[in-house]
């Protein structure tokens, strides 16, 4: 009787307004029992899969035939929905990616102001793989269909592009559709930036500039109220950049980059609670990577994360990190903190459950966004596919094909996040809005209308409203206001030194921060009285000031730069975002700098190892010459010594120092793309830039470090490393190791030896010579090519032109696969790379499920390869 009631009541509240998931279920959610192989839903029946915290759910907001395969969603200033369309993702059967311009930008419109869309208007079709645009002001768009970007126009008002011009044709086009270019985001720094690319775009007097950029993220950009940048990659939920990467591109010999795309969720500290098994990830067959009810224990392609800026949800929500993991169908939610001493940080906002979640394996959200009734949005795909065909692991095809998730596809759902508190804020009409208008809404508590108003009158460029702008800036209340404010003013080139200055004092560590940054072309200006106001902010009790203040020192005249340089290194040394923020700015003198750091009391090591890591990288020979005199002078503490040899070392070889960022491993093993105890072998993601080590040549002998190099301990060590960078004439060649095998690789290649003689000589002769019975290994593609083919022929053997080839390795344990196997790439003039033991693991459990022989053509193909250490179940084709 109760389930009986409980079913009215939810109907009753369903007729009310939109379509809605059921609300105030068990929550957290236990793993619900699902059948194996599930039918796609209709939008009405997908909704009672979902599980929310108590008081939210989510409305349907559109779905198929309305929306197709979407992928992006963007409100414009009139609060119609656009959305990217990619039906060219995994497009059939087979899984392919087609190259066929079937993709579209729509314009969804709710004409009846219930909240739900209902018509559909095509804005531009005949794409490729397009996967980023960016709604402008007057009917233009711009979108991104690698290689290409695209400016095109609605020039009637009907919504429909009339003209398509070519900004540029360098806009990516080689990472495929899990790893290219995607952004378009536009900043409050009035940058769009983009994501897994070299360079960002600035709109500017109707004309958009390249703008240089580090490569950074993989899928979605987002900010905070401060215009901070955040992205995602791979396995990792959420970074930051506190310094924007403009700096970090001035000196290209600063071997660190903190402060710039820094990860805030550390991978011990987060996981993730599906509602469902989720064996259907790319490493669906490592125990780490499942629990035993056989979810997942963390993000398996976490994508698109989304701080919320609305008004209309709880207030605790304010300033969250949402990101989407499709693969896992759910939406997570991080709370950022700022501890006050120079840490943000985010960890789960629940011990255990998830924000949203479903037990429909279709349920594939792929981007998030801010709506203008104070709420936000999400884009379901609807796919069963949702990691990109090309690097699918063959356990991956396997379940998707044995469950039938290839079809059907033209499907697509778009939800909006809701409590039983909201009440929508109302529609705008920024467009017929005047210039004075706008400027009222940059006091708007949503950020999306803020963040909307100052793009507009941006693109506008009536510089009419900077009196307006100005006095908001002095007199608002809300730092958030005068934030978007004052780069508008930037953004119109109105900005004057006496607002600055004001900004200067402000309550607000955020508003001062962008001040000190506004402040930039007046410290170019020498004996500028805005440069004095700067550099008081040194000592600002915020660390965000300081950071920026770091940064903003690069910014002064250069012969200006040197002695507050050297000033912040030594109060902040420890601090390492202010160290490579600061050093990012001396490029070309950064030994002058050390050597007045030096001269200071107990100067830092870390500033030291940085300084001297540039001085190296530089290939400064003076100065690295003198760092040798300073490092074999004994009278000097040791751990200074230590540091200026670590850090000329570092510089010398291109390494960088710090936490890695990214690395594609996961914490305890949980999950990730890399095979634990393999490092090198894959992409990581550093956080200097690297660069391929290049000897340095001196005049003469360093007798200093060579005096050091002759002593023993870490110092000498050390040395020796340094010495082996260097040349100088009459140097000793070096005499070139003729073994390429570590002393580890030696001992597996000798047991493999004795293995191959009792196991494989009867068939393949004794000197790999080959039999009637067996095929040759000496010269073998097979044996020469990539090592994981080798580890699943012998493991599970192969159909060849002389027959089947047993699954000899099949008995064998993983370490005796690869000594056997590293034995054979090493002997009878083979010269392929030892195997090891942890790849014969990788490789047999992610074949565990085969049970015939490999043919010669799906070895060719290179069938179920590691996709290049590709993310576990990324995809969509929005990665």
């Amino acid at each position: 009787m109760c389930a009986i009631g409980l079913s009215i009541r939810v109907q009753a509240q369903q007729s009310k307004g939109l379509p809605s998931s059921i609300p105030n279920r068990p929550w957290p959610a236990a793993v619900q029992k699902v059948p194996d192989i599930q039918p796609a839903l209709s939008p009405e029946d997908a909704l009672k899969t979902f599980y929310m915290p108590p008081g939210y759910r989510i409305e349907l907001v559109a779905a198929e035939p309305l929306v197709k395969d979407p992928i992006l969603m963007e409100f414009d200033g009139d609060g119609r929905l656009w959305v990217l369309e990619m039906p060219g993702f995994a497009v059939d059967e087979t899984m392919r990616d087609s190259r066929d311009p079937i993709n579209s930008l729509v314009v969804l419109e709710d004409t009846d102001g219930d909240g739900k869309m209902d018509k559909r208007t095509v804005f531009m079709d005949k794409l490729v793989l397009a996967r980023a645009f960016k709604v402008l002001d007057r009917g233009a768009v711009l979108i991104g269909e690698p290689p290409n970007l695209w400016l095109a126009r609605d020039t009637d008002g009907d919504l429909k592009s009339d003209t398509k011009e070519l900004i540029r044709s360098d806009y990516g086009g080689t990472g495929g559709i899990e790893h290219d270019v995607n952004g378009l985001f536009w900043g409050m720094d009035n940058i769009l930036y983009n994501s897994e690319f070299d360079y960002h775009v600035r709109p500017k007097n109707g004309k958009f500039e390249r703008v240089a950029a580090l490569r950074r993220g993989q899928w979605g950009i987002t900010q905070d109220d401060a215009g901070h940048i955040y992205r995602d990659v791979n396995t990792d939920a959420l970074f930051v950049d506190i310094v924007p990467d403009k700096y970090f591109l001035r000196n290209p010999n600063v071997i660190g980059t903190a402060g710039l795309y820094e990860n805030l969720a550390s991978q011990e500290h987060t996981q993730v609670w599906p509602v469902r098994p989720t064996r259907g990830v790319n490493r669906g067959y490592r125990q780490e990577v499942l629990r035993p009810d056989g979810t997942a224990y963390y993000y398996q392609g976490v994508s698109s994360p989304l701080i919320y800026r609305g008004d209309r949800l709880p207030k605790d929500l304010y300033g969250n990190a949402f990101v989407v993991d499709g693969p896992t169908n759910l939406i997570h939610r991080l709370i950022i903190k700022d501890d006050g001493a120079g840490r943000i940080f985010a960890h789960d906002a629940y011990q255990k459950g998830e924000f949203l979640a479903s037990t429909d394996e279709r349920f594939r959200p792929t981007a998030l966004a801010l709506g203008p009734d104070g709420t936000f949005y999400i884009v379901d795909m609807y796919r069963g596919v949702s990691q990109d065909g090309p690097i699918q692991t063959d356990y991956l095809k396997d379940y998707i094909r044995s469950r039938k998730l290839e079809m059907p596809v033209g499907l697509g759902r778009i939800y909006r996040v809701v409590h039983s508190s909201t009440k929508f804020d109302k529609r705008p009409t920024m467009s017929k809005q005047t210039p004075a208008e706008l400027v009222q809404h940059l006091s708007h508590p949503n950020g999306w209308w803020r963040d909307t108003a100052q793009q507009l009158l941006v693109q506008r460029g009536d510089k009419s409203i900077a009196p307006a702008l100005k006095q908001l800036v002095l007199k608002s209340t809300d730092p958030r206001a005068k934030l978007n404010t004052m780069w508008t003013l930037e953004g119109l080139e109105s900005m004057d030194a006496a607002t600055v200055t004001a900004a200067l004092a402000d309550k607000s560590p955020d508003v001062r921060a962008s001040a000190v940054r506004l402040s930039e072309r007046w410290l170019a200006e020498a004996g500028n009285p805005l440069a004095a106001a700067v550099l008081k902010k040194t000592d600002d009790p915020n660390w965000m000031v300081r950071r920026q203040v770091a940064a903003s020192l690069g910014e002064l005249p250069r012969d200006a730069r040197i002695a507050p340089t050297v000033s912040i290194l030594q109060k902040y040394g420890a601090d390492g975002i202010v160290v490579d923020a600061a050093i990012s700015g001396v490029n070309g003198q950064e030994a002058d700098v050390l050597e007045r750091l030096l001269q200071t009391a107990a100067p830092s090591a870390g500033a030291v190892t940085n300084l001297a890591g540039a001085v190296g990288r530089g290939r400064n020979v003076s100065g690295t010459q003198r760092i040798f005199e300073v490092a074999a002078d004994a009278n000097r503490p040791m751990p200074l010594r230590l540091a200026l040899l670590r850090g000329v070392n570092m510089g010398l070889s291109g390494a960088a120092p710090g936490r890695g960022a990214g690395s594609g491993v996961v914490f305890a093993g949980r999950a990730g793309g890399g095979i634990p105890g393999l490092e090198g072998r894959g992409g990581g993601g550093g956080r200097g830039r690297g660069a391929a080590p290049q000897n340095l040549a001196l005049p003469a002998e360093p007798a200093a470090l060579s005096k050091l190099a002759a002593g023993t301990g870490e110092l000498a060590d050390t040395a020796k490393q340094i010495s082996a960078r260097l040349t100088w004439p009459g140097k000793p060649v070096p005499v070139v190791e003729t073994s390429r095998r570590t002393a580890e690789e030696e001992t597996r290649f000798q047991t493999g030896k004795d293995l191959y003689a009792k196991s494989c000589a009867g068939c393949h002769a004794a000197e790999g010579q080959g039999s009637n019975v067996g095929a040759a290994l000496s010269a073998s593609r097979w044996v020469n090519g990539a090592s994981a083919v080798a580890v699943r022929i012998l493991v599970n053997g192969k159909e060849g032109p002389m027959g089947l080839m047993p699954p000899a390795g099949a008995g064998m344990s993983d370490d005796q696969v690869a000594a056997v196997l590293t034995f054979i790439r090493g002997s009878w003039g083979n010269t392929a790379t030892a195997v090891n033991p942890l790849e014969v693991k990788e490789t047999r459990l992610m074949y565990s499920y085969r049970k015939t022989p490999w043919t010669e053509q799906e070895l060719g193909a290179g069938r179920g390869g590691r996709g290049g250490g590709a993310p576990a179940g990324r995809g969509r084709g929005n990665q």
